[in-house]
């Protein structure tokens, strides 16, 4: 369902933590003096696209093009305030973050966005969605410069990359760097507590600071192809967490930004599909120690669940699903891109035994 490769198994590793790349109150405190608004009228209302030159990226001509579309967002309310970046997506000033930027006023409190003009505005909120970290803005313009997203962007590792935003609030910020790795699977924690699982994330070594958060991570041709999102920090002689960048990034791919925003805009909230079915994975070495399949086996199932619907029983070992091996990690790709009503088929065995079914997506309760 995307082009991007399927997550793989890294993970979050011991010996580094991850930060979640927002500003908060106490780092803005003492900056206000520093902070630099992008100069430029505001552009015309069609996403941008930069012919590529030849052989290189142009990152000049990629922030010349891109930055009037990004936006830095500002936010108070009863869960403190801090500061992040954007993107705006449509000409009527819809705007694309963070759930984590905007958390704080996601109940009660105040939303502003600085536009690269130097204009700002109170925004709206849309529709905020935890599981991916992605919220959707809204702001009064017309005919406003925005970035194209690209989900079925075909990333390559090595691939030149463009981040934008506004790190410790200053505005207009852009740094360079490659696409680190693809389809990474990163634990992080949610903004109103407990944790979540960034799937699939792009790893992009262009500096991301605490600001960025939201902000665009664009290809030479000007394509968003991600949020930027997170970032690892390595610890301190204290053993702490630091606070900026050492190179590695996380960005939730637009392939999943773009399912949230298009059920944000027609909904106002995110749905997530489920199989209603709790599996334990056999490795191939598993598999082969012990003479079977690899596949994902079939521990329980939900009471008239997609799967249960489909008519898988607990013992099944699913082998493949959606025309590739089934694995916790595809499955896993595959509900973080699918949507509620799509038709995933699957092989299973059965007293060793092969067989097809049809699971349709419901939405998880």
């Amino acid at each position: 369902m995307s082009n991007l490769a399927e997550p793989d198994r890294e993970t979050a590793q011991r010996g580094w933590w991850l930060q979640r790349a927002v500003l908060n109150r106490a780092q803005l405190i003492g900056l206000a003096a520093l902070v630099a608004v992008a100069g430029g009228a505001v552009g015309a209302g069609v996403a941008v696209q930069i012919s590529p030159t030849s052989g290189s990226c142009d990152v000049v001509r990629v922030a010349s093009t891109a930055l009037p579309s990004v936006v830095t967002v500002f936010v108070e309310g009863q869960g403190g305030a801090g500061s992040g970046s954007g993107a705006i997506i449509s000409a009527d000033g819809l705007i694309l973050t963070n759930d984590h930027v905007i958390a704080a006023a996601a109940t009660a409190g105040t939303i502003e966005v600085l536009l690269d003009s130097g204009a700002r505005h109170p925004a709206e909120l849309i529709g905020t969605d935890p599981v991916t970290d992605v919220a959707v803005l809204q702001i009064e313009g017309d005919n406003l410069p925005t970035l194209r997203l690209a989900p079925r962007a075909d990333l390559s590792v090595g691939q030149p990359v463009v981040a934008l935003g506004a790190p410790l609030g200053l505005s207009g910020t852009v740094t360079s760097g490659i696409v680190s790795a693809i389809g990474r699977n990163v634990p992080a924690p949610k903004a109103a507590g407990g944790s979540t699982v960034l799937v699939g994330s792009i790893q992009t070594d262009a500096s991301i600071n605490p600001g960025n958060s939201g902000g665009p991570l664009v290809t030479c041709e000007g394509d968003l192809v991600g949020v930027n999102t997170a970032i690892a920090t390595a610890p301190n002689v204290d053993v702490v967490a630091g606070g900026g960048s050492v190179g590695i990034g996380f960005a939730v791919p637009a392939s999943i930004a773009q399912r949230i925003v298009d059920q944000m805009v027609a909904d106002g909230r995110a749905t997530h599909p489920w199989i209603g079915a709790q599996t334990a994975e056999i490795t191939q070495e598993s598999a082969d120690r012990f003479g079977t399949q690899a596949g994902l086996f079939v521990q329980a199932i939900a009471p008239d669940g997609p799967a249960a619907r489909a008519g898988l029983r607990p013992g099944d070992v699913i082998t493949e699903i959606d025309g590739g091996p089934a694995t916790s990690f595809s499955v896993a790709w595959l509900l973080a891109t699918a949507r509620v009503g799509d038709e995933v088929p699957v092989v299973y065995l059965r007293d060793e035994s092969p067989h097809q079914a049809t699971i349709t997506l419901t939405e998880q309760p």
